[in-house]
């Protein structure tokens, strides 16, 4: 009898992770939606709607026709008063792992599902967690939405990108902020203070 024993992914180097979850880019899937809405009531349901100010589902999964890598993006605004060791707790029951961003302004928290030792299991997340603000992401977002030539540049250059990064995470996401940061600009002269 042979047993493998798999090592857990905290304990995994950036080369590790990489090479377990590379970059896969897939067309447009109109069922990420859905997934979001499903993901965002079970949100709803375990944290209670007096603890959240605002939900979004994000990132390129969130843009029709735009490929993108199958995971769903969702920003979740918590109140300030909101005990976030409490909100630790419930979402690692709901299934999510706790990944702390101590780089980024508190309570920035990062979740994800659908990671395992093994690779990817079913659908993948990433939840992140914050105060309500007024979030480049989303001016990005409804950017992309708004003009389809920018998203469609954006696709072709994450397809790109994902050739020569496919095992880099953090250098395929990397190379995309200038992209990024430039529409976003754009999209917050445009829209105004809009969140």
């Amino acid at each position: 009898m042979v047993i493998i024993l798999e090592k857990q992914l905290d304990k995994m180097n950036r080369e590790e992770l990489g090479r377990l979850f590379p970059i896969i880019i897939s067309e447009h899937d109109p069922m990420w939606h859905a997934l979001y809405l499903t993901e965002r009531s079970n949100l709803e349901q375990r944290i209670g709607l007096n603890n959240i100010v605002r939900i979004n589902h994000y990132g390129s999964t969130s843009v029709c026709n735009l490929p993108a890598k199958p995971t769903i993006d969702i920003l979740l605004e918590i109140q300030n008063d909101m005990n976030t060791e409490q909100l630790i707790s419930l979402l690692k029951a709901a299934g999510y792992s706790y990944s702390p961003q101590p780089n980024n302004p508190a309570p920035h928290m990062m979740f994800m599902k659908g990671y395992t030792p093994s690779g990817f299991s079913g659908q993948a997340y990433h939840l992140h967690v914050r105060y309500s603000g007024d979030w480049d992401e989303l001016y990005f977002r409804d950017y992309l939405i708004l003009y389809p030539e920018i998203a469609e540049k954006y696709g072709d250059l994450k397809l790109r990108l994902k050739e020569k990064y496919e095992f880099d995470r953090d250098g395929y996401t990397s190379a995309k902020s200038c992209f990024i940061k430039s529409n976003t600009e754009q999209a917050r002269k445009e829209f105004g203070k809009r969140y």
